[in-house]
């Protein structure tokens, strides 16, 4: 739900992600080892703990993801400067480096009082009615005119930021079936003082916090036809669980292909993902992304530049590499009955019907670290429509207004550790494992309701359990 005011602020209501999903029959695989990004998988739990190269990398690769970690982590600069390999930001952007937005590789947070919004955006884009054909076949949304498809709300000096966007929150009571009172977040974010003129009436938004970046590579191998497989569109089965492939286009390879990283699995590799960020959130173009969402209207050409490609290749490569290459943690306490018992309660819900705890990544040629590891990432990389309460309404190429991805968990009882301020959900909104789980509806309702009927002992297994991951 979304409103316009007469101070050109814009209102609206976010949706959410599933953290779970639904019953069905199936008997799920219940994790014995704690290596839950295969061999590759390290033992570290403090604030690094997502900040780790593959433990079974070799050490010349080991160089490599030290310099893509450089290029990750340092500020880019507006150009001219004698930092030339990392200049070009902006004109507009949200944030001057990828460590700013996935902060220690972690998740990203909205922002608290006055703090300006870094690692929580707004996508935005037009009904698809009358939109390009070609626009939505290859950027899987009808952009706004003016404003492209993402809200910038910073810009280099002598440059003037899209708009500014606020978040509040009100609280919304659940009460359990034991009488238990949890208060949830429910965010509103309005866009002020749009500097580019007036937004649109059928404005479509969507918010976004950074996720992890633990495991990409591995996820980046699962075989599509694999992935595929598991998707059940017409729910034959009978389950209540549709899962649906987003089909999306790669820009490498010029065609459709399946989508398997972002919110609604937008992104179809982890390159493309990298890059498309770049030219996104910093403004940098590259081969395979040489314009930034910046629209003819804004004037951005007007502005120095880092070269026709503020990214090189070289760059490209290093940045993709580290993003492929940053290893899951072990999970603790397997041992502990409460996890154990937890583990049993995660199955007999349903939630491991779309967090499909065991995948086994496919054969690579160069990257062998990554090739055919049984991995435990808790996820089928499917959409799945969450209900109209977790609506963000933005269809993105074949995923719905309704439907998600379902996140990886993996590493995410360390999520906290990482980043005291991050939230859970696609929007951050939910502070507690507890207040994700209750956000469920749609497709994982049942799961939902059958936490609420859990008596408090199962709850806490339950959660001790996902903390365990």
């Amino acid at each position: 739900m979304f409103r316009h005011s007469s101070s050109a602020a814009v209102m609206l209501g976010s949706a959410l992600i599933s953290l779970m999903a639904l019953p069905a029959q199936a008997a799920y695989p219940v994790q014995t080892t704690p290596d839950s990004g295969g061999e590759g998988s390290v033992a570290q739990f403090d604030h690094n703990a997502y900040s780790l190269p593959l433990g079974n990398m070799s050490m010349t690769k080991r160089l490599d993801f030290s310099v893509g970690n450089s290029f990750f982590r340092n500020p880019w600069v507006e150009a001219p400067a004698s930092t030339d390999a990392r200049d070009g930001l902006g004109p507009l952007i949200n944030t001057n480096s990828c460590q700013g937005c996935h902060i220690k590789d972690g998740r990203g947070h909205p922002p608290s009082g006055q703090e300006r919004a870094v690692s929580l955006f707004l996508r935005l884009s037009l009904p698809s009615q009358g939109a390009d054909p070609e626009t939505l076949k290859r950027q899987g949304v009808n952009p706004l005119p003016y404003y492209g498809g993402q809200l910038q709300t910073a810009a280099i000096s002598g440059f003037k930021a899209e708009a500014d966007m606020q978040v509040s929150y009100t609280e919304k009571a659940v009460t359990l079936d034991d009488g238990e009172v949890v208060s949830l977040q429910v965010p509103e974010y309005r866009i002020i003082d749009p500097a580019y003129g007036p937004l649109p009436d059928d404005l479509l938004t969507s918010p976004r916090v950074a996720p992890p970046m633990i495991g990409l590579g591995l996820l980046d191998t699962i075989p599509a036809e694999r992935i595929a497989e598991r998707a059940d569109p017409e729910d034959r089965d009978g389950d209540g669980i549709s899962g649906r492939i987003n089909r999306v286009w790669d820009a490498q390879r010029n065609e459709t292909v399946l989508g398997r990283f972002g919110w609604k699995a937008g992104q179809p590799t982890v390159e493309q993902q990298s890059l498309r960020a770049f030219a996104d959130d910093m403004g940098l173009t590259s081969s395979l992304f040489p314009h930034t969402d910046c629209r003819p209207s804004q004037n951005c050409e007007s502005m120095p530049n880092g070269g026709s490609l503020e990214v090189s290749d070289d760059v490209a490569d290093f940045v993709s590499f580290y993003a492929a290459s940053l290893a899951v943690p072990k999970r603790r306490h397997m041992d502990d009955p409460q996890v154990k018992a937890g583990a049993e309660t995660f199955n007999e819900l349903g939630c491991a019907a779309c967090h499909t705890p065991r995948q086994r990544s496919g054969p690579h040629a160069t990257r062998p670290e990554l090739a055919n590891q049984t991995i435990w990432p808790y996820s089928d990389l499917l959409l799945h429509d969450m209900g109209e309460g977790l609506a963000d309404g933005r269809p993105e190429f074949e995923a719905t207004g309704t439907e998600w991805r379902t996140p990886p968990l993996w590493g995410i009882g360390l999520a906290q550790q990482v980043n005291p301020q991050a939230g859970f959900l696609h929007d951050g909104r939910a502070r507690t494992l507890e207040e994700a789980i209750l956000w469920h509806g749609g497709e994982a309702e049942p799961a939902a309701a059958g936490y609420r009927a859990l008596s408090k002992s199962n709850r806490l297994d339950l959660l001790r359990f996902l903390e365990s991951l």
